[in-house]
């Protein structure tokens, strides 16, 4: 039976309130226990009682079915806690900026990415969720780079009124995900700026692409843009050091311009391979393959 909506809105309400509370608690400790503190919380805690490690574990089995028991177990801690730690550092605001501001541009796209923004040329920047995903906003905003972030609203209301204060912390403008901000984020890209999404989510309609060697269904969107306002694609990652507070900016390099399938699968190719380099980096608690879903579509599809 469907939930009523003042039942909804109640515990909406409710969950809002201890996340906030917990929220407040942390950050009154130093940021340099903060960080480890909640991202321990989140693996011991949080992860088993919202079912995160039993779905990191069927993700892994799904596309790493190969994968020694003992690296599973270490990855249903490790991915929750690094999980933990990123969303503490987007609440931290200041203190997150001051850990990026001076990180420098690595990797083969660095160069492409600085001439791109001497130039006033647009710019679709792609991430997933890996490392911390706002590193990079954070640390081009920082350094006078104009970019803008595309987020997805939350469902609960409530969270997601501060949740959207925290990002807009980091670094406006921010477009939510809909007609409204996308016409907002396409003005803005067409006049020099630069578009940061993150692209690494299960999409309905999605193109049948491949990531891990799987089908996983892909937003064909930040390629189609770069191709219509002739804007650099650039892969770009916040990479986690092994002191677990400090970042790499990795810029891989700009895929070149072709068609949209070609460009997204080039970017889900180079999310994997930053991803089979950090293991512990990466969202592993999302659905991103739905294989049950697929697989009733294809029978739909095909008939008796």
């Amino acid at each position: 039976m469907a939930e009523n909506k003042p039942a909804a809105k109640a515990r909406d309400f409710a969950i809002n309130l201890v996340l906030q509370g917990v929220m407040g608690a942390m950050l009154l400790i130093p940021y340099r226990w903060r960080v480890p503190l909640f991202g321990a919380l989140t693996a011991r805690l949080i992860a088993p009682l919202a079912g995160y490690s039993k779905r990191i574990r069927a993700n892994l089995a799904h596309v790493c079915p190969d994968l020694p028991e003992a690296e599973v177990r270490r990855l249903m801690r490790a991915v929750p806690d690094n999980t933990g730690r990123s969303l503490i550092e987007i609440y931290s605001g200041r203190k997150f900026i001051d850990r990026v501001r001076a990180l420098p541009l690595e990797g083969p796209g660095a160069k492409a990415l600085q001439q791109a923004h001497e130039a006033g040329r647009p710019v679709v920047l792609v991430t997933g969720h890996f490392g911390n995903y706002d590193a990079p906003r954070a640390a081009l905003i920082a350094r006078g780079y104009r970019v803008g972030g595309v987020y997805m609203p939350m469902k609960n209301r409530y969270f997601n009124a501060h949740y959207e204060r925290a990002i807009a912390g980091i670094g406006t403008p921010l477009f939510a995900r809909g007609r409204k901000g996308l016409a907002k984020m396409l003005r803005f890209l067409k006049t020099g700026g630069m578009v940061g999404l993150v692209a690494d989510q299960y999409m309905n309609r999605g193109a049948p692409l491949t990531f891990f060697g799987k089908p996983a269904p892909t937003a064909l969107s930040a390629a189609e843009m770069a191709l219509k306002y002739n804007a650099l694609l650039v892969p770009i990652y916040g990479v986690r050091q092994p002191d677990g507070l400090s970042f790499r900016l990795f810029v891989d390099a700009p895929v070149a311009p072709s068609d949209a399938l070609t460009m997204t699968q080039a970017l889900n190719d180079s999310l994997e391979a930053a991803v089979r380099s950090n293991m512990e980096q990466w969202f592993w608690i999302h659905r991103r393959w739905k294989p049950e879903r697929q697989r009733a579509r294809a029978a739909a599809r095909t008939g008796p």
